[in-house]
């Protein structure tokens, strides 16, 4: 574990990276990637490939990834007004108004009609106004309907949704592949296989692990031959983990829970892992953050035990946090001044980390969700 930090200031996870650095598409191999291994004690990087990950590994790592499955969480509609317009008057503006096309972001279901979204643009939608998506040809009404239940900050809502075929049918049929918006292109279909790990299982997403998303299935045929153990969680993964840092100082950022699962098999797997003193390598940030949020809540009951089940993680990892579960990573490049950036400097040091990643700049490395890994050890 690296030494505690007092205090850290958002500006000291910023970075340099021009905008031709950010991947606005994956490579026509997922295993293709590049991959940066990097020393967390020393510091010391050096460029590989992601093919290689498989080799690299010691031998008596537990692998743990996130199976989570990402939902064609985004949704395209348009107003209904809540109120009526008077008798005898028409405003022109407020039915232009009305036609605006309203982006819908799924964010964490609450209930199963009722979902935590991001609405925009938002700043008008009232509670009780409605948003329809869709039409269905027999009788031209929406496939997909949704009334504001509660307004929140930075356009999020709670939305209720109805429709007659089903929520998940109209949502197959209706929603887009959540790209982030550093991707400056609309989804495509190759997108609905691409942002989706290949072992993707469970959960309702809103954003792929992308850590992930390099693996092949002979990829894992490579580790697995090697007798390396693999488990699995699931994190619903949402805006906890894309949502920016609105506050100068880290420990003041209040970030946003995601529900995640860790089986009893994989709680066993993990106590004898550690047990044993063997490395507990995690696939991406969201394992990071389930597993340490699990660790700290059995570390608040006395209990150095995780317990399996579903919870919601809300805790925030930056330099001076302890790590109880984790200590390796696979993951990719992220934003300056981010909370993911933040848990990556946990691990690895916020001077070591800004070191490679200024490197990985220098030498072309891609960067964000169809960008190139890595590897922390």
């Amino acid at each position: 574990m690296l030494p505690a930090r007092v205090s850290m200031n958002l500006d000291e996870l910023n970075f340099d990276l021009p905008q031709e650095r950010i991947a606005q598409r994956p490579l026509a191999a997922r295993d293709a990637s590049r991959m940066m291994l990097l020393d967390k004690i020393t510091g010391a990087w050096d460029d590989r490939h992601f093919r290689e990950f498989p080799d690299l590994l010691r031998g008596d790592e537990l692998i743990i990834l996130n199976n989570a499955r990402v939902l064609p969480a985004r949704l395209f509609g348009r107003r209904v007004g809540i109120h009526a317009e008077p008798p005898g008057i028409h405003n022109p503006a407020r039915h232009e108004h009305l036609r605006t096309p309203i982006e819908v972001l799924l964010i964490r279901q609450l209930l199963p009609d009722t979902w935590e979204t991001l609405v925009r643009p938002g700043r008008k939608i009232a509670v009780g106004e409605k948003i329809i998506f869709g039409e269905r040809a027999h009788d031209g009404g929406p496939e997909l309907e949704a009334v504001t239940e509660s307004r929140g900050d930075y356009g999020l809502r709670v939305l209720r949704f109805s429709s007659k075929s089903g929520f998940h049918e109209a949502l197959a049929r209706l929603g887009h592949i959540p790209l982030p918006p550093y991707i400056k292109r609309a989804d495509e279909p190759a997108d609905r296989e691409r942002y989706q790990t290949i072992y993707a299982r469970e959960g309702s997403a809103v954003a792929a692990p992308t850590a992930g998303l390099h693996f092949t299935p002979e990829i894992l045929q490579r580790i697995r031959a090697r007798n390396i153990e693999i488990a699995e969680i699931t994190l619903d993964v949402g805006l906890g983990t894309f949502e920016p840092v609105r506050t100068q100082r880290l420990e003041d950022h209040k970030i946003h829970v995601e529900s995640y699962e860790i089986s009893a098999a994989t709680a066993e797997a993990i106590a004898q892992a550690q047990k044993e003193a063997r490395a507990i390598l995690a696939v991406g940030t969201t394992v990071v953050r389930a597993l340490e949020d699990a660790a700290e809540k059995s570390a608040q009951r006395g209990s150095s035990a995780l317990n399996p089940g579903k919870s919601e993680a809300a805790i925030f990892l930056y330099p001076g946090k302890p790590l109880r579960v984790v200590n390796q990573l696979l993951t990719n490049f992220h934003l300056p001044q981010s909370s993911l950036l933040a848990l990556v400097a946990t691990l690895a040091g916020q001077e070591n980390v800004l070191r490679a990643y200024r490197h990985a700049v220098a030498a072309e490395y891609r960067f964000y969700s169809y960008g190139d890994c890595m590897l922390i050890r």
